[in-house]
């Protein structure tokens, strides 16, 4: 028998039960939001006697920007022909006319660094354009050849201050659904990708299927392309192929030649599938992600950036979309293995909600969801929260918990089926909780879809109908895109603008919101359309270290206090703890950021006290609307062991 060392380690165990608690951080949701009120509608519509013909809309995302140094903003969306709007009125400034629909979000960018904006748009018929801030065309490209192009995005790939220009091709092909151009429209070396030969499986991209964006901090930044598969490309600057982690996925090396690439590594909902390599299809549930927009974000503030993929999950033993069941959100990390960190483990997936299954995937019924992923962190506790609409009619929302807390999932009210655009996520009462907005449709009969504002719990605030269909179009309306939050106008206060189905663009007043905090503001994130969450520091965080603590009955202990945020009045501090424990605090009201101690003393004579005595005392911390509360624990006295530790 082998020997045993036996280690016999002295620890302190309190009788008493003393558990480290874990913060429990409760925001007060302070203040109203006031409903939205319509500023303007049919904007880019053709008048007639009163009523307006509007082209039909899709599920382009409108930008906002001021293209001729004027100071004043421009909207620019469309449904086929693009407009450039007047913000104050919606009046048309200039367009640019075309047969084919539009439906990635609008970009705008500088995309040569001179301080002139460009505004590219990709539409069917294999199209992009790129126009001057006047409207003037300066190129235009077919990408592939054939097909639409449904994903857009600019980043400057290298950060040399040029940025190039990312489509995806929506039609069928194994290879070549990623093309990249510089910004005098030649094509990037490298690309389109992946290339004709190489290892990987994949197909058409048909949603905004890419998201780019620096996933190592090496100054490059990294393409993520999900496709009509269930694989995922993944593409460096230049258009090689990402590796996936080669010791975890070897089984999907399928050409034995010591690389597994992303596009190899087949995606399952049980993560050992994916290591094995092969699904039981019948029993071993797969996703597809002909219709997702993926996103990147730092998802636990840690300052490492992690690919969020939402995946329509189906029985590959009935097929798709027969066999479709539900949507849910997978987190990777850039070596394709699945997220873990802060006492959170994505290598198991959430379970599915109840009734999570579609409701209809026939657009002659309803026009279909697109599944854009939005993060942003709804509760300010420094953890984002993953967002999308899915066919079930509803908007989810998990938490890193894989839980989706209050009145999440929100069921899309309405007659018939609906269902809800990508929303988008702005505090607007900058209290710390964000509200989260977007749009709805109907089925295809009449009705008209609606605006939405829910709290960050999936409450409702408002819901607003939209305006009629215009004539001759159809008997229904709707927004299929997500929002826009920006200030269109001279007034300090943002608006919302909208494009719809059967109205044309509409903007509405957000009364109150001129220092509304903007997490997620516009389609796929920003206006280069990356999907790429920005790092949100909350407006007033409040943490304890360590938050329980335990003395001897008569000692003096002392807590200490983080505070932080974007708040720039000052914090008050203050505490339900009974005067007999002396508190004193070290300063107090504070501006952020701060740090502060929190002193007390036990009133308990010295000596024994059995058995202990445990106390849970509220810190609250306030700063204007801003409310964050916490709890800290303290032991006094009990009786302790001393209990052996053995190891091998």
């Amino acid at each position: 028998m082998p020997s045993r060392l036996v280690s016999v380690l002295r620890f302190t165990l309190y009788v008493f039960l003393f558990f480290i608690l874990a913060i429990q951080i409760t925001p007060t949701h302070a203040g109203s939001i006031p409903a939205p009120v319509l500023k303007w509608a049919y904007a880019g519509c053709l008048p007639d006697g009163g009523a307006f013909w509007c082209d039909t809309g899709w599920y382009a995302s409108p930008a906002v920007a001021d293209l001729d140094g004027d100071t004043k903003a421009e909207v620019l969306w469309g449904g086929y022909e693009l407009f450039a709007l007047n913000g104050e009125n919606g009046t048309i400034q200039w367009s640019g006319p075309a047969g084919n629909r539009i439906w990635p979000g609008v970009a705008v960018a500088d995309l040569t660094g001179n301080g002139s904006l460009e505004v590219i748009v990709g539409r069917g018929g294999d199209s992009l354009t790129v126009y001057n801030s006047n409207g003037a065309v300066l190129w235009e490209r077919n990408p592939f050849g054939s097909g639409e192009i449904r994903t857009l995005a600019v980043a400057d790939l290298e950060t040399d201050g040029q940025l190039e220009i990312l489509v995806g091709r929506a039609s069928g092909g194994s290879n070549n659904q990623v093309n990249v151009y510089e910004p005098d429209g030649t094509v990037r070396p490298g690309f389109p990708a992946r290339r004709d030969g190489e290892d990987g499986y994949g197909w058409g991209m048909y949603n905004e299927n890419l998201t780019v964006g620096d996933l190592n901090d090496d100054g490059y930044a990294e393409i993520i392309a999900p496709t009509d598969t269930h694989y995922i490309t993944g593409l460096d600057r230049n258009g090689n192929q990402l590796l996936a982690n080669a010791a975890v996925y070897v089984n999907s090396d399928h050409n034995d030649n010591g690389i597994t690439t992303w596009a190899e590594v087949g995606v399952h909902v049980d993560h050992s599938v994916d290591v094995i390599g092969y699904a039981d299809c019948g029993t071993e549930h797969r996703p597809n992600f002909a219709n997702v927009a993926p996103a990147i974000a730092d998802v636990n503030g840690d300052g490492v950036r992690e690919i969020i993929v939402p995946g329509d999950v189906y029985n590959c033993g009935i097929g798709d979309p027969d066999g479709d069941l539900y949507y849910l959100p997978w987190i990777f990390n850039l070596d394709r293995t699945r997220w873990s960190g802060d006492g959170f483990n994505w290598t198991a997936l959430p379970t599915p909600e109840p009734g999570s299954g579609p409701l209809s995937q026939d657009y002659s019924v309803i026009e279909n969801i697109a599944v854009n992923t939005v993060i942003a962190d709804l509760d300010s506790d420094g953890f984002m929260e993953i967002l999308f609409p899915s066919y079930d009619g509803r908007l989810h929302v998990y938490w890193l918990d894989k839980t989706q807390h209050g009145n999440w999932p929100y069921d899309v009210p309405g007659s018939g089926i609906r269902f809800a655009s990508e929303p988008i996520v702005v505090d607007l009462d900058n209290d710390g909780h964000a509200e989260v907005i977007f749009t709805s449709w109907p089925e295809k009969t009449n009705g008209v879809g609606q605006l939405h504002i829910l709290d960050y719990l999936g409450n409702s605030l408002h819901a607003i109908n939209l305006p009629a269909p215009s004539l001759g179009s159809s008997t229904w309306n709707g927004g299929l895109g997500a929002p826009t939050i920006a200030n269109i106008d001279a007034d300090a206060d943002y608006e919302l603008v909208i494009g719809t189905t059967h109205s044309g663009a509409v903007a509405y007043d957000l009364p109150g919101s001129e220092n509304a905090r903007i997490l997620w503001g516009t389609g796929r994130g920003n206006y280069q359309r990356t999907g790429v969450a920005a790092d949100q520091p909350a407006a007033l965080t409040l943490i304890a270290s360590p938050p329980s603590q335990g003395v001897e009955p008569g000692e003096t202990v002392v807590y200490t206090f983080a505070l932080a945020g974007t708040y720039e009045g000052t914090v008050s501090l203050t505490d339900n703890i009974p005067t007999e424990f002396a508190p004193i605090w070290s300063e107090n009201p504070v501006t952020l950021p701060a740090e502060v101690t929190l002193t007390l003393t036990d009133p308990h004579p010295a000596g024994s006290l059995i058995p202990g005595e445990w106390f849970t005392f509220e810190i609250t911390a306030s700063g204007g609307e801003n409310v964050q509360v916490l709890e800290i624990n303290l032991l006094v006295g009990g009786v302790k062991l001393f209990l052996p530790w053995i190891g091998r």
